[in-house]
């Protein structure tokens, strides 16, 4: 007996069965029955997963469709946004092109150029799978008309004031430029260090706080310093003013149940624009939140001297005037989860 050879028997079928227009709803006489495939996002091909879901939905449509129902299995895709752009990205800079000296309109030739291709490949997917998804509809979610309906519920619920904006910490990641959910931040443990930083008082420059963070260079930000209300170390400093290294800004010494009375030295500079947690503590304590770095990671007017730098190269250059001016205490090496884009790993 022959061996039974699966791909000469189906070769041929799934175009017969689009021939003969199988698939296709639209019978108004029966009664409609709809399942919308999980759009797959074209960042690139299908797997394994895709074929197991499609093939569950593929077997509860057909069955429909044999009951008499007007049975629609209705195909789609997704743009998936920061994903398929960060692919794009990687696409094009492997060329020796960068997306922003390329532009906008051009930009956006190569990102459907990109979608055009993988959505060519994911419907052959679909073709060896044998699903019986109806084409005539197949949607996108770039589509002009899905695009409309988003712009007018999202515009709709503005009016309605259930949609306003505010400022939030969020996600950002530098170099793509963009915002980014908390399911597209890794974090990893890493290696990195506590710097021990004196903030001066404004009435007496010889006495200080001390602070730990590991990030120096977002102090010119800092909106105050906060110690724990039951520290008794510190409650004599509470009301006075200090001053934020190596400038003339002066913050305030406030109080906040938030500061671990274990961790570091029990002194915290708050900087409500740069820590989720800040944040909290600044809306508690009706502090301002300014940025002292551009949404690239470039240092602003803020930071005085160091405006223009990188975020990291303000952080070194910041370390080492801090040690020739005697405002570094100590540096020790700290292990924290550091928090990265999935997309581009800054």
């Amino acid at each position: 007996m022959a061996k039974y050879d699966h791909k000469k028997i189906e070769k041929g079928l799934y175009d017969f069965w689009l021939e003969h227009k199988l698939f296709e709803s639209g019978d108004k006489t029966k009664k409609p029955y709809v399942t919308v495939i999980p759009p797959p996002n074209v960042t690139g091909k299908l797997h394994l997963g895709h074929a197991m879901d499609n093939t569950l939905q593929d077997i509860i449509i057909r069955r429909k469709r044999m009951q008499g129902y007007d049975a629609l299995y209705l195909p789609g895709m997704d743009h998936a946004g920061i994903a398929t752009q960060a692919r794009v990205d990687a696409h094009l800079k492997e060329k020796g092109i960068s997306r922003y000296e390329l532009g906008r309109e051009h930009y956006l030739v190569e990102a459907w150029k990109w979608k055009e291709k993988y959505a060519t490949h994911i419907r052959e997917q679909w073709k060896s799978m044998g699903i019986s998804v109806d084409y005539n509809h197949e949607a996108f979610t770039l589509d002009s008309k899905l695009n409309d309906a988003v712009n007018k519920v999202f515009i709709d619920l503005y009016n309605k004031g259930l949609i306003y904006r505010g400022k939030r910490i969020i996600n950002w990641d530098v170099l793509a430029n963009t915002a980014l959910s908390n399911i597209e931040v890794e974090h990893t443990e890493e290696q990195g260090h506590l710097y021990y930083i004196k903030y001066p008082f404004v009435e007496d420059m010889n006495k200080y706080l001390t602070v730990a963070t590991t990030r120096p260079e977002t102090m010119f930000a800092d909106q105050a310093l906060m110690v724990n209300p039951n520290d008794e170390r510190y409650q004599k400093y509470v009301g006075k003013y200090v001053y934020i290294p190596t400038t003339k800004t002066k913050i305030l010494v406030i109080t906040d149940n938030y500061v671990d009375l274990e961790f570091g030295t029990g002194v915290v500079k708050v900087t409500p624009a740069h820590d989720p947690n800040d944040f909290l503590v600044g809306q508690r304590h009706n502090l301002e939140m300014p940025l002292c770095m551009s949404e690239t990671g470039i240092m602003n007017e803020l930071a005085y001297s160091y405006e223009g730098m990188d975020r990291f190269e303000c952080r070194d250059k910041l370390v080492k005037d801090l040690e020739d001016l005697g405002l570094l205490e100590k540096v020790e090496p700290h292990l924290h989860n550091i928090g990265r884009s999935e997309r581009t790993g800054v």
